[in-house]
């Protein structure tokens, strides 16, 4: 279902909280109760309604409820001494009283193979927004996918660099891979005006790309295109169809602006193939998670990539990137040293790609993994957004940077803008478990409980959440809880101790790190 008030969208089926554009981050909890009391706002609910409804009726303190109640007044900038919108009626409980309307989302229901789940609308940002759909291959050769895709993702990238615009990361355009879509309904999901479509067919050393960019809001088509021409001229027809549609959604991008979009990766087609075949075998591994085969096999071929080109600089930064997201799941290459490997990948690809997002992104987020250059890191991150603001990666990184800072509360910031810009992204776990291992920070450690089992809803297998869970739980005093996820956490991490814990968080402040493990310590993980 799905509430509007106000300027507000409440959506109980995402479980988002929008106001405009932005996600307005809420923890599980403060989200039921907001739910609870906009369902049932024809009455007035009673403390033991709520502790029923929402603490399953658990015993829980006047001091506890008193602050869910502020938290969720806060969400929707009501206060205790204002209650616009949420009363309290002394001795005999709450009532909201907002005018609500209520949307059915019946109509946005999809049957596919993938069993999408119903979804409810976004709202539009307030600039012009896109989404660039995953290119169809029509080359009679299946193995070509990775070149369709590459198309698609360089497009994306490109209409990105665009400050004028609002566009959606590639990850969640291509949940739609391989699907027949209703363009309204894609904008209504992913909260986007407009849709772009195409196709690409590459025949020997010739190739043809199609677009058509439709209106979401009447399915009407405003532009389409076709471009031919050779291999070599490949990122002269991506520049064509970006400038198409731009030229078609946003006249008043200035032509500066159009031609800074025009940055080539590199002058070898060669090392560019290999290099989407990289991005290929990256994608199976940090969103799949199906064996160390396509990790090793993303970082050998971003490595070749650097070889054919050793000017090449997003190649540079992949690789660097592959060494952080691997030692996520636990698979360091066999290097000598990593910390060395990583530190000459990132060097390269610093000095190569001054205006480079993907090549500054990646550094930033492998030197403060696998470095712990948290300043450098953050840094790096900062001028991949100025470049790129729609770079949903990049924030991403950032929420976890600013959390290993001691900066929670920026972190929030960064994991909700990451979340509207990729909402149907694989790794929302991730990004939910940022965002709770921020509130463990702050010491909301319920918060940091009801996140954390949101992220362990999406998989319950990852170390990093059951980390924050065990954490949380143990200050909550919640030893149960906090036990079983030290079990199953070492279950799939047998050799994780607190003496090494400090690798895999690598906090700037000494006093939140000690904190953490103490907490680990009480939920039951060894010395």
């Amino acid at each position: 279902m799905l509430y509007l008030f106000e300027n507000f969208a409440f959506d109980t089926g995402r479980r988002e909280l929008r106001r405009g554009a932005a996600v307005i981050p809420m923890a599980p909890q403060v989200f039921d109760l907001l739910e609870y009391l906009i369902r049932n706002r024809d009455r007035v609910v009673s403390k033991d309604d709520l502790i029923a409804a929402v603490w399953n009726g658990r015993i829980v303190s006047d001091a506890a409820l008193t602050t869910r109640l502020n938290a969720a007044r806060g969400t929707v900038s009501d206060s205790g001494e204002e209650q616009r919108l949420i009363k309290t009626l002394p001795r005999k409980g709450f009532r909201f009283v907002g005018v609500v309307r209520e949307e059915s989302p019946a109509d946005d229901l999809v049957s596919d193979a993938n069993a999408r789940q119903p979804v409810s609308s976004l709202a539009l940002p307030d600039k012009p927004s896109v989404a660039v759909l995953p290119f169809s291959n029509l080359s009679s050769d299946p193995e070509q996918d990775y070149f369709a895709d590459g198309m698609a993702e360089d497009i994306i990238t490109a209409l990105s660099r665009f400050k004028e615009l609002f566009v959606i990361a590639r990850h969640s355009s291509f949940t739609y891979k391989g699907q027949a879509v209703d363009v309204k309904q894609v904008g209504r999901e992913l909260g986007v005006r407009y849709v772009l479509e195409g196709s690409v067919r590459k025949i020997s050393d010739r190739v043809r790309i199609t677009g058509q960019l439709a209106d979401t809001s009447s399915g009407v088509h405003l532009w389409s295109g076709r471009f031919d021409g050779g291999l070599g001229d490949i990122f002269e027809l991506q520049d064509r169809v970006t400038e198409s549609v731009v030229g078609a959604i946003a006249p008043a991008v200035e032509s500066a602006e159009i031609e800074r979009a025009k940055r080539n990766p590199t002058d070898s087609l060669d090392a560019y193939t290999v290099y989407l075949r990289g991005m290929s075998s990256f994608y199976q591994f940090i969103y799949q998670v199906i064996g160390q085969q396509p990790y090793q096999e993303a970082l050998r071929l971003f490595i070749h990539a650097t070889e054919l080109d050793p000017d090449f600089a997003a190649a540079y930064g992949r690789a660097a990137s592959c060494y952080a997201y691997g030692k996520g799941v636990g698979w360091i290459p066999e290097v000598a040293d990593e910390v060395a490997e990583v530190t000459r990948l990132t060097k390269r690809a610093i000095e190569l790609g001054k205006d480079d997002a993907i090549a500054l992104a990646a550094s930033g987020w492998a030197l403060a993994a696998i470095v712990h250059d948290l300043d450098q890191g953050i840094a790096l991150i900062d001028r991949a957004l100025a470049l790129n603001p729609n770079f949903a990666e990049a924030w991403h990184a950032g929420g976890w940077i600013k959390d290993w800072l001691g900066e929670p509360s920026s972190a929030i910031d960064y994991f909700a803008h990451a979340i509207r810009l990729n909402p149907l992204d694989p790794r929302l776990m991730g990004m939910r478990n940022g965002i709770a291992y921020a509130h463990f920070l702050l010491g909301r450690y319920d918060e940091a409980a009801s996140w954390a089992a949101m992220a362990l809803r999406d998989s319950p297998d990852f170390p990093a959440a059951l980390r924050v869970a065990a954490a949380s739980n143990a200050m909550l005093g919640c030893l149960d809880r906090a036990n079983a996820a030290v079990a199953r956490l070492l279950h799939l991490r047998p050799g994780l101790r607190l003496s090494n814990i400090r690798d895999m968080v690598p906090q700037r402040h000494l006093e939140d790190l000690e904190r953490y493990k103490d907490a680990l310590r009480r939920a039951g993980l060894p010395e």
